[in-house]
């Protein structure tokens, strides 16, 4: 079968002109699927050579199992033709295709060289939009161009310019050729933000509908799983309330979630973790907590639940994020903020049940039900979904994504621990990731991790959350390049590489399997998983 490289063009979200060459790949993925083809393309990859691009623009190269090479250049959009040839114009200056194809081959067969027999190669013009009206005029041979009017012979032209024949020592010598001079590997800067705008339209669909529903009193309580939309939503909420001169009230679970959101939500109205919230109300009232004090906590619930609450601490919309972690006096603190007239949100993932809580209680809401994960690639929920730790999870990712990689150590070897970790750091910088791309994620807890404890992890310093607090009741932070949190800190949140570090259970209870689901759904992009050999064995069965 027909082999593309590299293989990560079906997971970009492009426009212009590469979404046509996608178009095009997609063809030549269906028409040419049980011929043995090479196939290489030039959507994503890296190919500089010294600060310049090596052979100029190179869009699709097919080699054949003999050795022999098929150049494609395709030119979308309108085409202008001239006495000298068709010509495509640029916004620095028109360009002449059959020059630019001459250069383009002649460039190949004298970099070729010495790597055994001549190159054989020949070339096709495509151009998916543009009739050629004068073939014979074009500087190209009629016979190698496929024009609007063709398109569907574009494949059958690749056979014909290509017949297939046995293979040949011609082709490891061509493809070795094309994988180390044309340095064929994805660029990771340029996947992820593609891959974030991606997923964000995907996952927004949430936010567009959910938000045109119509019931009084406003009270929707939704039921999505991770990469939904359901932050989409709540920034959807949040800013629409800020337009219509409402005061929204955003309130999640976690500090760094919070942090996190606020960060993109616009100014005005209030974001916080419920605990933070507690503190501001506790603040305004006159009083400072105690946080050396073993009660602090049950006294900040307290003063939000039961003393009397100042008009300014009332608010138009609210919106609960991470609600599954919510007790039900906490949810009924909440809603005394609230106006009668007021809208509420409550956003919850029971997969994501970190504490074993119960469901919250909230008779007469209309609760809307989002299975459909857009952000985890394709292979992360599968794998998720063979140790049973899917639910009803939808995998609607663009993504495949890449192979997850495991690495095992011996139950309880620390030393071992910290090995197999640096090694998954290594394996994320090696495949392009930066080390700001990457988050390492603990199976357990602060108190219970190893990893959370260092200030580094070999050459690589760590930031983590020190479990100190400030006089303000901010988390104290070491100082760090790699980003370190517990699973439980993270949750919420996602990074383009994962590494999942220190996973260990006796067995795949509940408990382990939600564990599992949050930390692996954290990945947008690569996932690393480093598990001690009891666990290991588990998640390494397909």
């Amino acid at each position: 079968m027909a082999r593309i490289h590299p293989s990560g063009w079906r997971e970009l979200a492009v426009t212009g002109a590469a979404a046509r060459e996608i178009e095009t790949l997609k063809m030549l993925d269906a028409a040419l699927a049980e011929a043995p083809y090479h196939i290489y393309h030039g959507v994503h990859w890296t190919r500089v050579e010294k600060g310049f691009s090596a052979y100029g623009e190179i869009d699709f190269i097919v080699v054949a199992p003999d050795g022999r090479v098929l150049l494609i250049e395709q030119k979308s959009g309108f085409l202008t033709e001239t006495p000298d040839g068709l010509v495509k114009n640029y916004p620095n200056k028109p360009k002449k295709i059959p020059l630019q194809i001459v250069r383009t081959v002649n460039a190949l067969k004298s970099r070729f060289g010495n790597h055994g027999a001549p190159l054989a190669i020949d070339y096709l013009l495509y151009c998916p939009d543009y009739h050629v009206k004068q073939p014979q005029l074009a500087g190209i041979a009629p016979e190698r161009i496929i024009d609007a009017g063709a398109s569907d012979s574009l494949a059958g032209a690749i056979r014909r310019l290509l017949p297939l024949a046995g293979e040949t020592p011609q082709l490891a010598r061509v493809t070795r050729f094309f994988g180390e001079v044309l340095e064929l590997s994805p660029d990771p800067a340029a996947m992820i933000g593609n891959a974030a705008t991606l997923v964000t339209r995907l996952a927004g669909g949430l936010a567009a509908w959910a938000r045109r529903l119509e019931f009084e009193p406003y009270r929707l309580r939704v039921v999505g799983t991770a990469g939904s939309g359901k932050t989409q939503l709540a920034l959807a909420e949040y800013r629409a309330a800020l337009d219509a001169g409402r005061r929204p009230l955003y309130v999640c679970y976690n500090r760094p979630l919070a942090d996190h959101i606020r960060r993109l939500m616009p100014e005005g109205g209030r974001v916080a973790s419920f605990h933070l919230l507690c503190d501001a109300f506790v603040r305004a009232r006159g009083g400072t907590p105690d946080y050396g004090s073993p009660t602090v906590w049950a006294g900040l619930e307290a003063a939000l639940a039961n003393e009397p609450l100042p008009p300014d601490w009332k608010y138009d919309v609210l919106i609960v994020d991470e609600g599954q972690d919510f007790s039900q006096a906490w949810c009924d603190a909440l809603l005394r903020l609230l106006n009668d007239s007021g809208r509420a949100l409550w956003l919850e993932d029971r997969m994501q049940d970190l504490y074993g809580r119960e469901a919250v209680a909230l008779p007469g809401w209309v609760t809307l039900r989002a299975p459909s994960n857009y952000r985890s690639p394709r292979r992360i929920v599968e794998r998720l979904a063979a140790i049973g730790a899917a639910g009803e999870v939808e995998p609607m990712s663009p993504f495949d994504g890449a192979d997850i990689e495991l690495l095992a150590y011996p139950d309880g070897d620390t030393a071992a621990l910290y090995n197999q970790t640096k090694q998954a750091i290594r394996v994320c910088l090696a495949a392009g990731f930066r080390r700001g791309d990457i988050a390492l994620i603990s199976y357990h807890g602060r108190e219970k991790s190893a990893l959370l404890r260092l200030d580094a992890l070999g050459a690589h310093t760590l930031k983590s959350f020190t479990g100190d607090y400030d006089l303000f009741g901010n988390p104290v932070f070491r100082d760090g390049e790699l980003l370190a949190e517990s699973v439980y800190r993270f949750k919420g949140q996602s990074a383009p590489a994962v590494i999942f570090s220190e996973i260990d259970f006796e067995q795949l209870d509940q408990r382990a399997l939600r564990k599992l689901f949050v930390g692996m759904t954290r990945a947008r992009l690569k996932l690393v998983l480093v598990a001690a050999g009891r666990a290991a064995a588990v998640l390494g069965e397909e």
